[in-house]
């Protein structure tokens, strides 16, 4: 990693920039800008964000907006209504209202004299979903993007629902977070003496968001608001997209050059959930910086960086790797398409009765499928953020616990870029059930390393938006759609698909156990199969990562040694227990003298065997301490469920100092329609 100092501009930094909103609300900003920029304009570059940028973000900002400015660009940090220094209330991700303050943002930094009237949006998870959506908004000023880690589709691929199933990790996990998050306060020593009222404004508005989310378990209008699949027409700004086969918003990359009649790029990565020049991901890193650069200066400056010359994707094909939960770099080689779907791209397939073998399937081609409900606790994080637990381990406790179908040795590379799709026929034993699917790369001492996976809530077989029961015994086709992927398996491996019909925590369990019956001579495995020739054919090349001087952060007080992810059996109950610490950041001190604290716990527990034993509880702590200005933030999030309805227990305490601010208690059942 270079550390720049010097830039080609000078720069200076505008602390708390106060923006109107039409109805009165004022949201919080930092704008690093050229010196120069009142007497010679220049393009603007917004990140609009609800994690606050005077402590949470402060570390990642200071990387990347003043390096932006020291090349000739006005860099913005906004605060969303209701988080951090800015001024209202925050209903949900993703509403209406965010997006309309989005495009007034976009419009008041055009209009600003420092502003040549041009202006860009990047972000990463969050801030990349919202450059989708405002791009989608056509404000006339945004003229290109870069959207990284995100979705264009938020029923499909964010924390709420997979294949249609419900996300027992995320579901509970992020919405716990979130409400952690939407109770801190305003920075007193930003906004004044009106921080206590603002602060009591926005702890009475709260709402759990689980409680939103879970009201909506079928792909309805809800999800289809901020959802720019609805209609890619709709963006006309430029689109580089960026993404990591070790994050789970990859699909968006493809889709979005598939779909898109604005220029769009792909980019992908091994990175996990993080900028491509942050070294916490699977390596190798990049200078991102500088390739968004060529981005920004071809389409806001009107500059040649023969960015467009570029192939349309550019993803990282990567190298057969033993099962590891991390990766400091991946082996692979970065190969070129010139767009997607790709000519180079082919279809490999192969029939379950007859071109995978399985032990389970019998002379009828028929095979059962009943998994325990602890089936998954080797599953690793949903959105891995480069910590040493995130990915997977060695998948063959769960290749036995679950159905397997596997290939011969293979006796050639099979290079996989693009999709796995599973077309089921299967039959199950109750009105409601799961299946999940998982492709692994099997080596010749028997390691199994997982690929991909994909699942279905059969209820959405005709459709996301459907909810059709089953009727028991019936024979129904069902198609998976695994997450994309980017990997060679070598010749003398094998591929492994395993069935289950259970995966905890990622996959909330139906109320009813049951198991499905497979008919694999009617079921096939599709993959995308990339010719060889491609694979280092064309020279991809990134300069070394770069950024800016980091903050002076400094560790606060250590948190008791434990593990990331620990997972435990007792054997008298059959009570499997996954408690994971997400490791966000933990207790740190920044230059401006804030003690920020936080102390996180997930806790996924399911008993003997039964589908309604599932418990998913999210606690937070947060402490932020300034001079004789302290607070103190606790939440606890819990899901459980009946046969018939979620049910849903949040409690918020927040204290002044020593003294209780608020307390508040959330309960709602919420009925089981289909998920």
């Amino acid at each position: 990693m270079k550390i720049r100092t010097e830039f080609p501009h000078r720069t200076t930094v505008l602390e708390n920039v106060s923006i109107p909103m039409s109805d009165g609300v004022r949201l919080a900003a930092t704008i690093w800008l050229p010196e120069d920029a009142g007497a010679n304009p220049v393009p603007a570059l917004l990140e609009y964000l609800p994690y606050r940028r005077s402590d949470w973000t402060a570390p990642r900002d200071a990387q990347r907006h003043p390096w932006y400015a020291g090349h000739g660009y006005a860099s913005v940090r906004v605060d969303m209504r209701g988080c951090g220094d800015s001024e209202g209330v925050m209903l949900d991700e993703y509403h209406r209202q965010e997006q309309a303050d989005g495009v007034e943002v976009i419009e008041w930094l055009a209009a600003q004299p420092w502003c040549s009237g041009n202006v860009g949006m990047f972000g990463i998870s969050w801030g990349g979903f919202n450059a989708l959506q405002l791009a989608a908004e056509q404000p006339e000023a945004l003229k290109a993007i870069v959207t990284v880690c995100s979705t264009d589709d938020r029923y499909a691929d964010d924390v709420h629902y997979y294949g249609g199933a419900m996300l027992g990790i995320d579901m509970t996990s992020w919405a716990g977070t979130m409400l952690a998050f939407q109770c801190r306060p305003p920075s007193p020593w930003n906004v004044g003496g009106n921080w206590e009222t603002l602060w009591k404004e926005r702890l009475e508005a709260l709402q759990p968001f689980s409680e939103i989310w879970l009201d909506h378990q079928e792909r309805d209008d809800y999800w289809r608001h901020g959802s720019v699949c609805e209609d890619y027409s709709k963006i006309t700004a430029a689109v580089l997209a960026v993404g990591g086969w070790a994050d789970p918003y990859r699909n968006t990359v493809f889709r979005l050059l598939e779909n898109l009649q604005s220029p769009v790029q792909g980019l992908v990565g091994p990175w996990s959930h993080q900028y491509p020049d942050i070294a916490r991901t699977p390596g190798p890193t990049i200078g991102f910086l500088q390739e968004t650069l060529r981005w920004w200066d071809h389409w806001l400056k009107g500059k040649d960086t023969a960015i467009m010359d570029e192939p349309a994707l550019r993803a990282y094909h990567q190298d057969s790797v033993r099962p590891a939960t991390h990766y400091p770099e991946r082996a692979g080689t970065w190969v070129g398409l010139d767009g997607w779907p790709s000519p180079a791209v082919g279809s490999r397939s192969f029939n379950l009765a007859t071109g995978l073998r399985s032990l389970a399937t019998g002379a009828d081609s028929l095979a059962v499928v009943d998994t325990e409900q602890h089936n998954g606790v080797d599953a690793a994080r949903w959105f891995p953020f480069g910590n040493l637990s995130d990915l997977p381990p060695d998948q063959r406790a769960e290749d036995g616990r679950s159905v397997v179908f596997q290939t011969p040795a293979l006796e050639r590379d099979i290079n996989l870029l693009g999709y796995a799709r599973l077309k089921l026929r299967v039959a199950s034993s109750t009105a409601r059930a799961n299946v999940f699917a998982r492709l692994c790369d099997v080596a010749p001492d028997g390691s199994s390393t997982l690929i991909t996976r994909g699942a279905i809530n059969l209820a959405r077989r005709n459709g996301m938006d459907r909810a059709d029961e089953l009727v028991p015994g019936e024979f129904v086709d069902a198609d998976i759609q695994f997450t994309s992927m980017g990997w060679q398996v070598p010749a003398g491996h094998s591929l492994r698909l395993a069935l289950s019909t259970t995966y905890w925590p990622w996959i909330w369990p139906h109320g009813e156990q049951g198991s499905i019956t497979v008919d694999a001579a009617h079921s096939t495995l599709l993959l995308d199969d990339l010719d060889p020739a491609v694979v280092g054919a064309l020279t991809i090349e990134f300069e070394e990562p770069e950024q800016s001087a980091p903050l002076d952060i400094r560790p606060g007080p250590a948190l008791p040694p434990r593990p990331e992810r620990e997972v435990h059996y007792e054997p008298a109950s059959q009570t499997w227990t996954l408690t994971v610490d997400p490791n966000y950041g933990g207790n740190r001190i920044y230059p401006d003298g804030l003690k920020f604290g936080e102390d996180a716990t997930e806790r996924y527990t399911i008993s003997g065997n039964d589908p309604l034993s599932a418990r998913a509880e999210s606690e937070w702590t947060v402490t932020m301490e300034r001079g004789d200005w302290a607070v103190r933030i606790q939440t606890h999030a819990t899901v459980t469920a009946t046969k018939e309805h979620y049910v849903l227990h949040n409690t918020v305490k927040t204290y002044k100092g020593d003294e209780l601010f608020f307390e508040r208690t959330f309960e709602k059942n919420i009925a089981r329609t289909s998920a």
